[in-house]
């Protein structure tokens, strides 16, 4: 199997799993709309929990694998790291993307505001902002391994904003909740609702597997390909 080849059955790997994520994900908002209960205080504007929460999750853990394999590259120097790091950033700025458009929209009726600058959302949408700078640097460095060390750097740094914004809800006065407890004994969710988060988060984790592996197959395909076009 050429590379070529290898890397476009990688992206059609990538493409099933997603498409099959966002089934589950339709699913999900079937057993939250339907088979959930309507929280006592929030009304139906809790659903939004279902959706925002597991994107929350999915970004951080997709911008903690780029200061991972980030660092893991200045080590290794391995093209492979750098490929993965770009993928997942990607993957990490889409779904904080929709983790910053459902939290304003759950706020409102909830809070009575879009927006309010404490400690979590300002380091939220400051580590939203640091990666589309990273996109950027990304577009703006044509030397293939300039751009890699740089970029690295630049993820190394958002990693470590990522435990801050976990302990947020310790260290400062904020309006957002510690978080879920998932004691079997005192669980602080209800059954059901912690049921359905469980699930949704499931389906947010294949999700960001499924466009990694996509985007990755789809960054190799190109390397493939401009390495061919500079060899003719």
């Amino acid at each position: 199997m050429t590379g070529e080849t290898a890397a476009a059955a990688l992206a059609r790997r990538g493409l099933r799993l997603s498409l099959l994520a966002l089934l589950g994900l339709a699913g999900v908002y079937v057993l939250a709309l339907g088979y959930t209960p309507v929280e006592a205080r929030q009304g139906m504007a809790q659903k939004i929990f279902y959706l925002h929460v597991p994107a929350a999750w999915s970004a951080l853990i997709a911008f903690s694998l780029v200061g991972v394999t980030s660092a893991l590259y200045l080590w290794l120097h391995d093209p492979r790291l750098d490929r993965f790091a770009a993928a997942s950033a990607e993957v990490g700025v889409a779904f904080s993307a929709v983790m910053l458009t459902t939290g304003p929209i759950w706020a409102k009726p909830i809070w009575g505001t879009w927006w309010t600058w404490d400690a979590r959302l300002t380091l939220t949408l400051f580590l939203f902002f640091l990666f589309i700078g990273y996109l950027a640097l990304r577009a703006a460095v044509h030397d293939p391994a300039e751009r890699a060390r740089f970029s690295a750097v630049v993820g190394i740094l958002g990693m470590l904003l990522v435990p801050f914004i976990h302990l947020s809800v310790y260290l400062f006065r904020t309006l957002h909740p510690q978080p879920v407890v998932l004691k079997p004994s005192a669980p602080s969710l209800p059954p059901e609702m912690l049921r359905t988060l469980l699930i949704a988060t499931v389906v947010f984790t294949v999700l960001y597997v499924g466009l990694v592996t996509l985007r990755y197959g789809l960054g190799q395909l190109q390397d493939v390909r401009d390495e061919a076009a500079d060899a003719g």
